[in-house]
């Protein structure tokens, strides 16, 4: 058995299928070129029979792409592998994608059918998917609630047919970790051609559970996996790429690896963020804002020590600069000396313990510390005039208007302005914030997020900068998005201004 997992990315159709992350032909190609720099080895390009926007995007795509096999979903429907061919003729690999439900809740309630009928119409779909394409995927739609025995005789069928992978989606979320690699053994035991196709994984996250599914598929004989970045997609979503990817290259033990190249994780969990409006929470596995991030006295003092106490993967593996030691009313003395010696203050034992106790009352106070605040713990009171802040805000904007923004800002005691265009009117407005900031910096994350409910909500904004290596956070929160915005990048900006 190969020792390689194929890497199936669906974020541009499973993944797409989340309300409000629908996404123009232009920016599918620019995710489409990014898993194709992440090393995927498929790439679900679209439904193409679904709509002329979907038919035109897996055009587009396999155009643009070269590397990866550029794969269309159909039904066990003639006319949608007709229109998945002719949507796939240009790509270098292609690959059709065609199933039906195998489980007894598809074919009764949804199919009105019965189980010679539905095996009789996979072979078919297969057979005739094999007159445009060598390579030929069937899903067993809702396979995690189908019996395993039925689901052996279709696939068994469909491999006969010439399907060359066999998806056993667990459609619904439905299965646990152990039944679900069950299923897996069963088929690879008892489907006596199985070793002419390859068995791949399709497990959504209803219970929680998808990667650790997936997983079970994959140490049970299953050699492709099918993901999404930041486990996007209907409901609760999908597998997460990059959770699958680095418990691989985490776990030694398992013999196996992907051609992803991982430290390009981080910069496609971004971009299908802000392509798709889909802030990632905070402590998701991997890309959270929190992955990497320690706050506890005991785990910042063992992370300063040696980092593998308390962290499994390198942050550099995954494309994120370095850990995160955030200072908190639970951080120790190790984590406070650590920020301080980086600024460039030497103390001895004494005073560091005198600088603690200070410490502990400001953190209750103002709970995230920053570089402005340790210099006034240390007593540089002129360090207090180092900072950023928002005067005024006048923002022009409309249906035919071309957005502009002037911003007053208070740059170390001294008031300066300026007007620039945007894109949009947050664009604009931060443009002319740049106008008026020496130092260089770059919007590496922006999330909006709605607090209350109702037209007047209270909208709250994080953004993440990087400056000269150093990421720093802002936030913002106000009735007004757009204020809102601006105080959080100022916010930000204040904290490498000095």
């Amino acid at each position: 058995m190969s020792d390689k997992l194929f890497i199936f990315d669906t974020t541009l159709r499973d993944g797409e299928q989340v309300p409000g992350c629908q996404l123009n032909t232009i920016e599918k190609i620019e995710v489409a070129k990014t898993l194709e720099a992440l090393g995927v080895d498929v790439i679900e390009a679209g439904f193409p029979v679904s709509s002329p926007g979907d038919f035109q995007s897996v055009v587009e795509i396999a155009k643009a792409v070269s590397n990866p096999t550029i794969c269309a979903l159909t039904r066990a429907v003639e006319k949608d592998i007709d229109v998945a061919a002719e949507a796939l003729k240009f790509a270098k690999r292609g690959r059709i994608h065609t199933g039906i439900g195998t489980s007894p809740y598809h074919i009764k309630s949804k199919l009105n059918s019965n189980p010679d009928e539905i095996l009789e119409r996979a072979v078919r779909a297969v057979k005739y998917a094999k007159r445009y394409v060598e390579d030929v995927e069937f899903y067993a739609e809702d396979a995690g609630r189908s019996d395993n025995e039925y689901l052996a005789r279709v696939v068994e069928a469909v491999i006969a047919a010439g399907a060359t992978v066999i998806n056993i989606p667990d459609t619904t979320g439905y299965c646990l970790p152990a039944e679900y690699g069950a299923k897996i053994k069963y088929l690879m035991e008892n489907v006596s051609n199985v070793h002419k196709a390859i068995l791949s994984t399709h497990c959504h996250n209803d219970l929680g559970m998808a990667t650790a599914n997936s997983l079970s598929g994959v140490i049970n004989g299953a050699r492709q996996v099918e993901v999404t970045i930041n486990g996007i997609g209907e409901r609760a979503g999908n597998t997460s790429l990059e959770e699958v990817v680095m418990a691989v290259k985490t776990h030694h033990d398992l013999p196996l690896h992907t051609d992803i190249n991982t430290k390009e994780i981080y910069g496609a969990s971004r971009l299908v963020s802000s392509l798709m409006n889909m802030p990632v929470q905070a402590n998701k596995a991997i890309v959270g804002r929190n992955a990497f991030a320690h706050s506890s006295g005991i785990h910042q003092d063992g992370v300063l020590k040696n980092r593998e106490n308390y962290e499994i993967i390198d942050p550099v593996e995954v494309g994120i600069q370095e850990s995160a030691i955030v200072l908190t009313a639970r951080s120790g003395r190790a984590a406070l000396n650590h920020h301080l010696e980086q600024m460039g203050y030497n103390l001895t034992k004494e005073e560091l313990d005198e600088a603690y106790s200070n410490f502990l009352v400001m953190a209750d106070q103002r709970k995230n510390l920053s570089e402005k605040d340790l210099a006034e713990l240390m007593g540089e009171k002129e360090n207090l005039d180092k900072t950023v802040e928002l005067e005024l805000l006048q923002v022009v904007s409309g249906k035919s208007t071309i957005p502009m923004a002037t911003v007053h800002l208070k740059i170390k005691g001294e008031s300066c302005a300026a007007t620039a265009e945007g894109n949009g009117p947050i664009d604009a407005c931060f443009n002319a914030v740049k106008k008026l900031i020496k130092q260089k910096f770059t919007l590496g994350e922006f999330l909006v997020q709605a607090l209350t409910r109702g037209s007047d909500d209270l909208g709250k904004v994080h953004v993440q900068l990087e400056h000269n290596g150093k990421v720093v956070y802002g936030f913002g929160a106000n009735v007004d998005i757009i204020t809102a915005s601006v105080e959080a990048l100022v916010d930000a900006l204040s904290k490498v201004v000095y």
